[in-house]
């Protein structure tokens, strides 16, 4: 007997899975059909059913005839996956840590040494948590417990082989193409969905390939801040209902203890809260909605990747994903302990190794896939999202997607003028050209403004003279951050925002609870 003991996720082609497993789906419901297909493909393919499944996924399953626990993990971990082993050797897992948390047998003890991590990253990335013995299964990775022993494998990880023989035009051909075949999977014709909207390509490439009839942007009173108004754009361009979310300072800030809550790691990312915000809102009048995610790190999408080039073999040296925001030294003054073992640049040292004889742009994004997306983007989608009772679906995030980013040269997602440049042409074929080769601005947050103001940031700064704060940090050393801040160097607001973050999140789970 096979039984699934826990699932969360979406298998796109569930239909032609049906199929090629013999099964008849016809009076189930989705979960009972995706429990079904997963019981199916693993009886077939056993350690290999991963290879069969496109979508989003984690579960554990237990293999009576075996006597054995396996765990998948799906290839990109846009759903995540956590495990324990207790003193005396059993396992516990979920697809929440606090599943874990409330379980016989968990000691909870903070993980101190992530905190030097987070303060560089802002967020938490490899397999380790802020819980002491609390680990991630990475993506693409499933673990067999069995007799006692735990094993962790590896089933699929991105590789990279540029096609020099296609044209430009064909890579957006093909990109295109397969868009549309994501659209023929990514629901049940019963089901209606919304799409997030911002003023990106990404965005405004998955509303215009979609059935979506209603688009969901945020918005700000501080113009500059507020790509809402061009979402609306595409939005009358695409004639589909365009709501906004126009998110308030004070709203913003009192969000943050309920975010680093239902995180369940502490995120430094603060378009994480206006994030929050809108999948709140949104969930008011529909319980599924599209999202862009993953085509910036697939096809060349940050700014940042046009210096690829110049950073060359120093690569290696110092990049370690889209943040990277304290050097050791400065650290070193920040934190009360410090461990110079404890270094974000060996997360990614294997990386490197497996794309050595590429060129620096490729390597820069496998970084982002494995840690980035895995760390930020994908855990915030995925926690938020489900606190709020809406269900995200990514049709960017897909291995058919990225096996044509993997063919393509870096010549056609990046270059001193413009980046994603593939992506963008294939976002052309249904979108005017000023909004598919839009400047990317990112998704912007006013929060290096209110954080200045004493109207907002009360709670900040008493969490920065507080007993928690003192625990971990030089009071002097923080404190001056924050003074250099107020007195015009903007760019600290990053640095405050992860050390609030952290002791939001601390104060939820080790002093509350």
């Amino acid at each position: 007997m096979i039984e699934i003991k826990t699932y969360r996720g979406h298998i796109r082609n569930w239909q032609a899975l049906s199929q090629e497993l013999n099964l008849d789906c016809s009076s189930m419901t989705r979960q009972e059909r995706e429990i079904a297909i997963l019981q199916k493909a693993y009886a077939t393919w056993k350690e290999n059913m991963t290879e069969h499944l496109y979508g989003m996924f984690a579960f554990a399953l237990w293999d009576d005839a075996e006597q054995k626990l396996i765990c998948f993990r799906d290839h990109f971990g846009t759903k995540p996956f956590y495990y324990y082993l207790t003193e005396d050797n059993k396992i516990l897992y979920g697809t929440y840590i606090k599943e874990i948390l409330d379980k016989s047998g968990f000691k909870k003890e903070l993980n101190l040494d992530m905190l030097q991590i987070y303060m560089s990253l802002t967020y938490v990335a490899g397999e380790d948590t802020f819980f002491k013995g609390i680990k991630k299964l990475m993506p693409g990775h499933y673990l067999i417990f069995q007799n006692g022993k735990l094993e962790i494998k590896r089933y699929w990880k991105p590789e990279f082989c540029p096609d020099e023989t296609k044209s430009l035009e064909e890579f957006a051909d093909e990109i295109h193409e397969t868009v549309k075949q994501m659209f023929l999977e990514i629901k049940t014709d019963d089901e209606i969905a919304e799409s997030f909207l911002s003023g990106g390509v990404d965005s405004s490439y998955v509303l215009a390939m979609s059935d979506a009839k209603r688009a969901d942007s945020c918005g700000y009173d501080e113009e500059r801040f507020d790509e809402s108004r061009i979402a609306r754009k595409t939005a009358d361009l695409l004639q589909v209902e365009h709501s906004v979310c126009n998110i308030q300072p004070e709203q913003y800030f009192d969000i943050v203890p309920y975010v680093m809550y239902h995180m369940e790691q502490p995120l430094g990312d603060a378009s994480a809260i206006v994030f929050t915000i809108a999948c709140n809102e949104t969930a008011k009048h529909t319980k599924l909605c599209y999202s862009g995610e993953g085509a910036d790190e697939f096809f060349g999408g940050y700014n940042m990747y046009r210096n690829a080039e110049r950073y060359g073999d120093n690569l290696k040296n110092f990049y370690v994903g889209n943040t990277n925001i304290m050097k050791e030294d400065e650290k070193q003054k920040i934190l009360k302990y410090y461990n110079p073992e404890i270094l974000p640049i060996n997360l990614v040292k294997s990386i490197y190794q497996e794309t050595e004889a590429l060129d620096p742009l490729t390597k820069m994004s496998n970084i982002d896939i494995q840690i980035w997306l895995e760390g930020d983007i994908y855990l915030n989608v995925d926690k938020m999202s489900t606190a709020a009772g809406l269900e995200i679906r990514m049709p960017l995030t897909d291995r058919r997607i990225f096996d044509i980013a993997s063919r393509m040269p870096s010549s056609y997602k990046v270059n001193q003028e413009q980046n994603k440049i593939a992506f963008r042409t294939a976002a052309a074929k249904v979108l005017p050209e000023e909004i598919a080769f839009r400047k990317k601005l990112g998704f912007i947050v006013p929060i290096r403004i209110w954080l200045a103001d004493e109207r907002y940031n009360q709670d900040v700064q008493a969490k920065f003279h507080s007993d928690i704060a003192e625990k971990f940090f030089n009071l002097d050393e923080i404190h001056k951050i924050f003074e250099e801040y107020i007195n015009g160097n903007s760019d600290n607001w990053r640095k405050i925002w992860t050390i609030y973050t952290f002791l939001v999140w601390y104060e939820e789970y080790f002093v509350k609870r």
